[in-house]
Parts: C-alpha cells; sequence; structure tokens
C-alpha cells in the first residue's frame, strides 16, 4: 500500500510533525515529546530540515520492504513521510545526476541503532541501482561483507546485543550510470582488549560463538575444538552465551555464504578458523608460580594439552611456544639474555599475543575484503561513503578503548558542527540575507585538548610512553594535572577546584565532553598506548608454518631487524581520525542521527531523561533552531525558475529576463506573501516548507493541464496519421486484391488444363498397359509349355542314365561276388581253423579304435551341467558310459580349481542343502539354481549395525541377515524382527531401531526342525543348561522365514565347522518344540485362504500350535 496520498503526504498522513522545523512551540520538550508520539505509533523516522532523527525501535517494523523502496525511489525528499530511504535517495541521485561525491554520517550512543542504519542504506542503494551480471554481482560483495565484517567485529554488551567494536567507513564507487562497481572498507580501533577479557554481562566477539555452534562436528574435530562455551577460559564466566536476539548457528551459515560470495577459498577460510581456533587454545593455557634457584620469579605452564593443540593449529613445535610464553629474550650491552617470566608476566604475554592475532587477523580480513571488490578498472568514478563507527561511550570503568572512542565522536561532532550550524549562518551572511545569530557549543576546545599538539592529552601520553625511567599510569595522571589544571574542561581529584568531588577518585581524570561528563581510569592507558609485542613472540609467530602468519608478524622476521619505535595506538587513531575528517570534509554530508529510547533493549519504551540527554549533546535543538530562525528551502534561481515557470504567465514557456526578476514575478503571481522568502545574491530562500509544498502541489496541478494540452495535439496527430496510414493502406489493399483475383482465375484455368490432360493421359496408359499385359502373358504361356517339355525330356533321359547305373552295378556285384567265391575256392584248403576268431578280433579292435577316435573328435564342451554326449554303437555302450562318467568327473574337477574360497564355501553350502533337503523338503528344487545371497538386508551398510559391531568385534562376519517373523510362543502371533547369523553368534534385531533383543551362540543351537511342506517354519532347538540363563530357560524359538533352506544350510555348515559335528534336522509333518518347561506339538495343515504375513496363520491350543499354510502344488494335484 503507498505511504502517501498526494505530494502532501508529510503534513496530512503523520503522527505528530514530520519535519521539526515546523513545530510550534519550538522548545526541548515540545520537541522530545514529539519524538515519543512518533515512536509510539512506529514511526522513527523525523527530519530537521534534511537531517534524518532515528529512534531504535528494537522490533522489527515494516518499512523496508521492496514496495516502500519503491515508493522513495527518486522522489523529492519532502514529499513522503521521513526515512532514510529518503535521505539515500537524495544523497544517491546528487551523485549520479550533479556528480557531487557524498557521505553520509551515522551517529548516536552505542546501541542507537547505527550498524542496522547502514544495512539499511546498503539495501536501499542496491535496490535502485542498476542490474546486470557483474554489477549483481559486486552489490552482493558489497552487501555480504557486512555480515563477515559484524561477526569478527561485533560483540554483545550491556547497551546492545551488536555492538560495533569498531568504527567502519565504506566508500562506495559508482560508474556514471549510477551503477555500482566496487568499493573500499577502512576500520578503525579493533577493541582487542575483548579477546582476552570482557566487562561482566557481556560477550566475547561474535564469530567465536558462531564458529563453536554453528560449524560441523567434524570442523570442530580437525580444529581441535568442541561445542562447550564453558570449555574455554576467555568465553565463560561473563553472561549466558545465548543471546535472545541472535542465532548463532545461522548467523554462521550467514557468514560461511558471505565469504563464499565475497570470492574467500577453503584454504583461507580453514586458515581464519585455525587462528580463531589457536586464540581459544591459548586462552586455556594457565600458568603456576615458580621460584628460580637465583631468587627470581619464574612460571610453568599447567595445562600442557591446551597449548600442544594451540601450537599444531600454529604449525609450530610446541616446545618453541612454551619457550615464548614462559621466556623473554632481552639485549644488554649487545648480548642477547634469556630471562624467566613471572606467572602475571606470563598471562600478559598470553593475553597479548591472542590480542596480536585477532586484530591483525581482523586488518587481514578487511584488506582481503577491499581486495575483492575494489574498482580495477581505471574508469572515473564517484563515491558515496557511508561512517558507521562506534558511538558514545559511557560506562561504570572507562578506560583507554572509550577515551579513543570518545575522541572520535568529538571530531565527528565538530564536523558536524562546522558543515551543518557554522556552514548554515555562514551562507546566509555570503547571501546578504538578513539573520540572527544564534548561540551554539562548539567542541573543538574539547578537541584541542586531546589532540593538540605537544599540550593534548594524546601528545602527553605520547611523550610519557616514550619517557627514559620508569613511566607509570599515576605520572601520567600528574603530568595531566600540571598541563591541564586551569582547562575548564579537565577534572582531576589532584586539582584544588575538584578535591570536594567525591565522585572523582584518586587514579582518575574527568574530560566534560559535548555528550556529558566521563571518568577515565588511567589503569592500562600507557600499556594500550604503547600497544607492544614482546619481540620474541613476534618472531615465534613468524617461525609458524601456518599460511598467515609471516603476513600478520613481518616484524618477526630476523633478517629485517630494526630498533625504531612503532608508533603508539593513540597517535596512529589520530592520524586515522584526521584522514576521515578530511574525507568527509571532501563530499557533500548527510546526517542521520541516532537516539536510544532506553537503556533495557526493550521496545515501547521511552525514556525521556535518557532522550533529553541525547538530544542536548548531539545538538539538535541548535540545528532546529538554526533551521527554524532561517529558511528552510533555498536553490539558485534558474534552477527554481526552470521547475515552477509554468505556474505564471509571463514565465511561460521562456523567460527572456534577468532569473531573479522572472522568479519575483513567479512568487507574486502565486501569491506568496513578502515575509515568507527572500532574495539572495544567487539563491531564493524560502522559509516555511508549506510553501514549497503548496507550490510543489499547483505544479502538479499544472502538470496535468499541460499534460492535457500535449494529449490533444498528439490525439490529433495520431488520428491524421492513421487516416494517412488507412488510405495507403485502401490502396494497397486494392491492388493487391486485383493481382489476387487474376492470379486466382489463372489458377482455376490452369487446374482445369491439367485435369483434362490427366484424364486424356491416363486413357492411353490404360491402353498401352492392356496391350502389354497381352504379350507379357502370351510370352509367359509359351515359357510354360517349353518348361513341361523340357522336363518330359529330362525325365526321361534320367530313367535311362538310371537303368544303365543300375545295371553296371549289377555286373558288378556279381563279379565280386563271382571273384569272392573263387578265391575262397582257391585259399580254403590252406587256411587254419582258428583264422575267423582273428579275423574276427582284428575287426574288434578296428572297430574299437575307430571308436575312440570319433569320440575324441565330438567331445561335448567343458560346461559341468552339458549333458550333450556322441552317439556311440550298441556293442560299446558300457564303454560309452563308464568314459562319459570319467570326462564328467574330470570336468567338474578342473571347473572346481577355479573357485576361490568364498565360492567353495557357497559350494559347500549349496552341497549341503542337497544333502539335508533333496527329496524331502518340497520346493527344493526351486532353490537350486538361485545362489544363496546371505545378508538380504545389505546389514555391513548400516550405521546402526557399525556401532553394534564395534560393541562385538567377533559378529564382524555376517554368514546370513533377513528380516524373519518371530512367533511367540505364548499365542502364536508373529512380529518381524532381523535375524543375523555371524560366525560365532544368533542374534535377533527390532529392525527399525535396531536395537539388540536376543543373543545366542550358534553352539547353543542343539537341533533344528522344519517340515517337509512349503510353510516357511523353522524351529531352533536351544540347549537347555542346568544352571544356564533365562533365555535358555525360555526355551526353543520358531521362525517364519522365506529362506529357510538357505538359513537351515547355512547353519548346520557352521556348527560343524566350529564343533566337527552336524547338528540334527527332523524333518516332519509333526515337530516338537520346547516352550519354557512344557513341550509343543507343531503339526502343519494346507488350506489358508486369508492373506497373512508370511503366508502362514498359526494356532496356538495349549500343547499343540497348528499351522495353517498353502500349498499351490498340492491343489493341483488334489484337483486333477
Amino acid at each position: 500500500m503507498a505511504l502517501h496520498q498526494g505530494s502532501l503526504a508529510i503534513l496530512e498522513n503523520n503522527v505528530g510533525v514530520s519535519d521539526a522545523v515546523l513545530l510550534d512551540p519550538m522548545t526541548e520538550d515540545a520537541f522530545i515529546e514529539n519524538l515519543r508520539l512518533r515512536y509510539q505509533h512506529n514511526q522513527i523516522y523525523t527530519y530537521i530540515g534534511t537531517v534524518v532523527v532515528s529512534v531504535n525501535p528494537y522490533k522489527t517494523i515494516p518499512l523496508y520492504t521492496p514496495s516502500i523502496i519503491e515508493e522513495y525511489r527518486s522522489r523529492n525528499i519532502y514529499e513522503l513521510p521521513p526515512h532514510i530511504y529518503a535521505i539515500t535517495d537524495e544523497a544517491y541521485r546528487s551523485m549520479r545526476d550533479r556528480h557531487l561525491d557524498q557521505c553520509i554520517i551515522i551517529s548516536g550512543e552505542s546501541g542507537a541503532g547505527k550498524t542496522e542504519a547502514s544495512k539499511v542504506i546498503m539495501q536501499y542503494v542496491a535496490e535502485v541501482s542498476g542490474k546486470g551480471e557483474n554489477i549483481d554481482t559486486v552489490k552482493e560483495q558489497l552487501l555480504q561483507s557486512n555480515p563477515v565484517l559484524e561477526a569478527f567485529g561485533n560483540a554483545k554488551t550491556n547497551k546492545n546485543d551488536n555492538s560495533s567494536r569498531f568504527g567502519k567507513y565504506m566508500d562506495i564507487e559508482f560508474d556514471y550510470k549510477g551503477d555500482p562497481i566496487g568499493g573500499v572498507i577502512t576500520n578503525y580501533l579493533l577493541e582487542k582488549s575483548r579477546v582476552a577479557v570482557q566487562m561482566p554481562g557481556e560477550r566475547n566477539f561474535h564469530i567465536f560463538y558462531q564458529l563453536l555452534q554453528g560449524a560441523k562436528l567434524n570442523t570442530l574435530e580437525s580444529l581441535k575444538l568442541t561445542r562447550e562455551i564453558d570449555d574455554y577460559n576467555i568465553l565463560k564466566g561473563t553472561v549466558d552465551a545465548d543471546v535472545a536476539t541472535m542465532n548463532d548457528q545461522k548467523n554462521f551459515d550467514t557468514v560461511m555464504h558471505g565469504m563464499e560470495v565475497i570470492g574467500f577459498s577453503s584454504e583461507e577460510v580453514t586458515s581464519l578458523f585455525q587462528l580463531i581456533a589457536s586464540i581459544l587454545k591459548l586462552g586455556n593455557v594457565e600458568f603456576s608460580h615458580r621460584s628460580n634457584e637465583d631468587g627470581t620469579d619464574g612460571c610453568d605452564l599447567s595445562n600442557m594439552a591446551a597449548l600442544d593443540d594451540a601450537a599444531a593449529l600454529l604449525g609450530c613445535p610446541s616446545a618453541d611456544l612454551s619457550v615464548a610464553l614462559t621466556q623473554r629474550k632481552v639485549e644488554v650491552r649487545g648480548e642477547k639474555v634469556k630471562r624467566d617470566l613471572s606467572a602475571n608476566d606470563g598471562m600478559y604475554a598470553r593475553d597479548a599475543l591472542c590480542k596480536a592475532i585477532y586484530s591483525r587477523m581482523f586488518s587481514w580480513l578487511v584488506a582481503r575484503i577491499n581486495d575483492s571488490i575494489k574498482v580495477t578498472s581505471g574508469i572515473r568514478t564517484e563515491v558515496m561513503g557511508v561512517l558507521d563507527i562506534y558511538g558514545f561511550e559511557v560506562f561504570e570503568e572507562n578506560s583507554f578503548e572509550q577515551f579513543i572512542i570518545n575522541y572520535c565522536n568529538e571530531k565527528l561532532q565538530q564536523i558536524f558542527i562546522e558543515l551543518t550550524l557554522k556552514e548554515e549562518q555562514e551562507e546566509y551572511i555570503k547571501e546578504g540575507i538578513e539573520w540572527i545569530h544564534i548561540e551554539y557549543f562548539n567542541n573543538a576546545v574539547i578537541c584541542d585538548l586531546v589532540e593538540k599538539s605537544n599540550v593534548g592529552i594524546l601528545a602527553l601520553l605520547d611523550e610519557e610512553c616514550m619517557r627514559p625511567g620508569n613511566p607509570t599510569d599515576l605520572t601520567f595522571l600528574e603530568k595531566l594535572n600540571q598541563a591541564c589544571n586551569n582547562h575548564p574542561h579537565y577534572e582531576s581529584k589532584a586539582l584544588k577546584k575538584c578535591q570536594n568531588d567525591k565522585t572523582l577518585t584518586h587514579g582518575t581524570f574527568r574530560l566534560k565532553h559535548y555528550a556529558g561528563n566521563v571518568t577515565y581510569k588511567v589503569d592500562g592507558f600507557l600499556d594500550k598506548n604503547n600497544d607492544l609485542l614482546f619481540r620474541h613472540l613476534s618472531q615465534a609467530m613468524y617461525q609458524c608454518k601456518h599460511c598467515l602468519m609471516k603476513g600478520l608478524f613481518p616484524e618477526g622476521n630476523p633478517s629485517q631487524k630494526s630498533l625504531k619505535r612503532p608508533a603508539t595506538a593513540g597517535s596512529q587513531f589520530k592520524i586515522s581520525v584526521t584522514e576521515l575528517m578530511k574525507n568527509l570534509s571532501s563530499k557533500n554530508p548527510n546526517y542521520i542521527r541516532c537516539i536510544k529510547p532506553n537503556n533495557s533493549k526493550a521496545a515501547n519504551n521511552f525514556d525521556e531523561g535518557l532522550v533529553r540527554h541525547q538530544v542536548r549533546y548531539l545538538g539538535l535543538m541548535e540545528n532546529v533552531r538554526v533551521k527554524r530562525a532561517g529558511y528552510a528551502f533555498r536553490q539558485i534561481y534558474l534552477q527554481f525558475l526552470y521547475r515552477y515557470k509554468m505556474l505564471a504567465g509571463p514565465t511561460w514557456p521562456r523567460w527572456a529576463g534577468k532569473p531573479q526578476e522572472g522568479v519575483r514575478i513567479l512568487l507574486e503571481a502565486q501569491g506568496v506573501p513578502e515575509d515568507e522568502y527572500a532574495f539572495g545574491k544567487t539563491k531564493l530562500f524560502i522559509r516555511n516548507p508549506k510553501t514549497l509544498f503548496d507550490m510543489e502541489e499547483k505544479r502538479r496541478q499544472h502538470m496535468h493541464v499541460l499534460a492535457t494540452k500535449i494529449q490533444c495535439v498528439f490525439k490529433g496527430w495520431r488520428q491524421r496519421t492513421l487516416y494517412l496510414l488507412m488510405k495507403r493502406s485502401q490502396v494497397i489493399i486494392s491492388a493487391r486484391f486485383r493481382g489476387y483475383w487474376g492470379q486466382k482465375m489463372y489458377k482455376r484455368t490452369k487446374q482445369a488444363t491439367l485435369v483434362l490432360q490427366c484424364f486424356a493421359r491416363g486413357w492411353k496408359a490404360r491402353a498401352l498397359l492392356r496391350k502389354l499385359k497381352r504379350e507379357k502373358l502370351e510370352i509367359e504361356s509359351a515359357n510354360v509349355i517349353r518348361k513341361f517339355y523340357l522336363g518330359y525330356k529330362a525325365r526321361a533321359l534320367l530313367r535311362k542314365l538310371k537303368r544303365e547305373k543300375l545295371e553296371i552295378e549289377s555286373a558288378i556285384m556279381i563279379q565280386k561276388f563271382y571273384m569272392g567265391y573263387k578265391v575262397r575256392k582257391e585259399y580254403q584248403p590252406r587256411f587254419r581253423r582258428i583264422a575267423g576268431p582273428k579275423i574276427a578280433r582284428f575287426f574288434v579292435i578296428a572297430l574299437r579304435k575307430k571308436f575312440l577316435l570319433d569320440l575324441k573328435g565330438k567331445l561335448p564342451s567343458l560346461s559341468p551341467i552339458d549333458k550333450e554326449w556322441p552317439d556311440y554303437p550298441k556293442r560299446f555302450k558300457a564303454a560309452s558310459d563308464q568314459l562319459r562318467e570319467m570326462y564328467h568327473a574330470w570336468r567338474c574337477r578342473k571347473y572346481r580349481r577355479k573357485f576361490n574360497e568364498a565360492e567353495k564355501y557357497k559350494m559347500k553350502e549349496k552341497l549341503m542343502a542337497s544333502e539335508l533337503f533333496k527329496d524331502k523338503k518340497e520346493g527344493y528344487s526351486k532353490t537350486v539354481p538361485k545362489p544363496f545371497k546371505g545378508d538380504y538386508q545389505n546389514i555391513l551398510a548400516n550405521e546402526k549395525w557399525k556401532k553394534l559391531q564395534r560393541q562385538n568385534p567377533e559378529d564382524n562376519h555376517i554368514v546370513f541377515a533377513d528380516v524373519v517373523q518371530k512367533v511367540h510362543r505364548a499365542n502364536g502371533k508373529s512380529v518381524e524382527r532381523l535375524l543375523v547369523i555371524s560366525s560365532q553368534n544368533l542374534i535377533l534385531i527390532e529392525h527399525h531401531s535396531m536395537m539388540m533383543k536376543y543373543r545366542i551362540p550358534i553352539t547353543d543351537i542343539s537341533a533344528m526342525s522344519v517340515s517337509p511342506h512349503p510353510d516357511n517354519t523353522i524351529v531352533f532347538h536351544i540347549q537347555r543348561h542346568e544352571n544356564g540363563d533365562g533365555l535358555s530357560k525360555k526355551g526353543d524359538f520358531v521362525f517364519l522365514c522365506e529362506h529357510t533352506i538357505e538359513l537351515v544350510s547355512k547353519v548346520c555348515l557352521l556348527i560343524k565347522n566350529l564343533t566337527e559335528k552336524l547338528p540334527e534336522l527332523h524333518i516332519a509333518p509333526l515337530l516338537k518344540a520346547r516352550f519354557g518347561k512344557s513341550e509343543v506339538q507343531l503339526s502343519f495343515k494346507n488350506g489358508l485362504t486369508e492373506s497373512v504375513p508370511g503366508g502362514v496363520k498359526i494356532v496356538r491350543k495349549k500343547h499343540t500350535m497348528d499351522i495353517l499354510y498353502n500349498s499351490p502344488t498340492q491343489k493341483t494335484s488334489s484337483g486333477s
């Protein structure tokens, strides 16, 4: 739904006053009451001219949807209700259309919503800028940099669950079309002391908790971490790790996605996590006091496991890391001397190392993101900067970090004063507009107190850090008291003017900031400003094999030894802030002033006192008074005339005179009172925004009139153009129709001619066809007669030749008999009486030889199942049968030699099945060609079985596994169970939960019983021990199994291998089973008609158990 109804929505559809300049009366109470009223109605944004005041709602409000973004796109800042989108759109269009670099400065206390405001700005810019594959990639990288930096740089504080513990300034670079092409991120002063210690009620940086809660178990194992927060000293003891407004596991997934989008490699992500894990492990290293023989103090490490893990993650020997934490190298007159560290010094070194690793890792992370999002081409760019930096902080104990943070906020307030209040008044004077000067607090005096060369607090702190001797925090405080004795914004207990002030204690000083008085405790100022890491620690880190350590600790390189003292933290931050101020001053500023409504982070809770304090120190009332006493709107004459020239006749459509005179005529024509505007040297100034809104409304109405005239001219031109087009079309259509009609008549005549031609050609073709058919018939008839004649002659010749051949063969036969007769008659006297048997034996031997040679060439294949055998003479039947058996035995032996041990065992199982069930069990023949599979459930791939297997290693080898029906002993009902036969045991498992029910040694099976029918029933008879357990007392087991023959064969062979004795197997129509102390008889009946699990129905009647089954074979035989 639209947020506005016309261009006056800012005055009509809002609660309270949208622009504080329009408040009446203009008092502080009225201003705060207006903020409260709008806050209670979820209208959290209010204007002060072009400055947006944002009140943190501490809840989700539907103000950031794509439809609302579309409402604010390319709209005047005052045209819609106040919103961050409005000021962002104004800055974006000024940058794109006027080529003016912009910056959006977000300021306010910690917890006022600055980080969320920067996200809203990034979201709006991403939505309204151009589209394209490369552009979308850049936008996604810029957006995803936020959650990554928040994870590493934000933490829960007592004032804010997602407090930025570093300053961030992002320059987004655009091309000439206004499309984002890259960016640069600058970070300021990470609060690295939080790594080692946090205040009560606060957490460490988010990434520690996100890694432990969101990473996968294998990742944590590789990093030597666990999910328990309390296992790590730097995380436990300050606050509950869970934060109601945050989901660490979900945020970790977001960070991983962001790193992937930005372009981090998996090796870089792993390296970052290794450094984080090493910090957690180093935090667990503890020190115990040791007195040396020379009277000095030393220390020992009491948690070597944590040290070993940290060393492994960093890639260095544990001994080197241990020495680095417990000893220090000191140069005395050119000689290096090792000195033991005391327990306190060791803890200081450990904490300093943790802070240094994390701080430098964070700087590397920012540089790595910049490498991905930087502009690589050399094209000209426009820049929009977004500053999201820590807010003004006041804690019960304020240290060096709060001092630096509040100094930065002082500088931001100074630039706000210079660029807003001061510039506002100076512009009126420059334009020659009558102006009443408004007093405002200029905090330049406080900035000078902190940063002024030689006499500022930072200069004195650096001087004390570099002073020879033994400087301490208290000597620094004494120097401050001497240098700032008469400064009105400095207070200390040692000064006469503050000796009666009981709120000041010794070791503290107080600064009167623009936001209020803050008392700082000087403990740790020198150490934190020096920010020194023992050189031997840097060298130890440089020697680590971790891929990032040499880049993070370059000063540890032994070949690049330097005695130059590094810059202090305060001076580095001062330089960074100065560069930031120059950067902001070079751009057109836009302001978002964030206000925290309460300290309890609760929704719908407006603490008037807290809000009043923020309104005062942010200088909002001064800003309102400047806008109210001055003019809310100003614009160059030519631009104003160009926009509103249609409202007056003399200025429309063109004004030839001076622009100022045209503007005067225009305002007089609209009846604007003279006290509502003023003429400067180059600009027109309008006092009340309502005057501008009225002119915008009149312009909008007049634009409708102009649009109507344009429509009239356009419609006339369009109708005339349409008429001329229709006229030309009519001529073209007529010409085309005449051409079409002529073509149609020609085609009809041509078609008729073709039809006549077809009929004539068809008649001639049919006549020719009849003639050709007649000639073909005559030729075929002659051929048939010729064939019959030639056949007759051939058959007569064949009969003649056969007769002649028969006569010749008959003559030869008679000749042979005659010749034989003559030979026998001639040689008969010469033969002895035994010649006949010899000749007979000769013929028998010859026939045997011929039989064997023929058999050699016709032997069947080597397959044992090939039943073919060559034909043989009847007299050699016995020999042929014997040779057939020998050949079959030889090829079976040759086939068996190809088997491995597993295949041999399977053949033994098949042989066992044959010996046990052949001709004894119905359905055995169907199982012969089917191989025994054994594991029908693929149980070896089941994770739950693997867990059971680890508990019972003797069950590694699985012989049989399948789901069976276990028959209840009491009522005969069956239930599904997973039956597993291992090489040692019979195991019965509830197959859904994989919970073991029974585990029986396989040797306790004394016998098995099955019926000769196809009922799938098997009885395992369990040995009954006199002093046996409850399982043996329960009696025998009855199962229904689809693979009964395979199961019995495998169990028999397994028991035979274990005991060298084959168990008893009963195959009978009546079986007996022992259930407890009683004996039950199992009888089998065919005739089951209903469908039941397992195909068998069991009915228990006292000492009998009837098993009903369905046998198709018996039905068929009985039916026939």
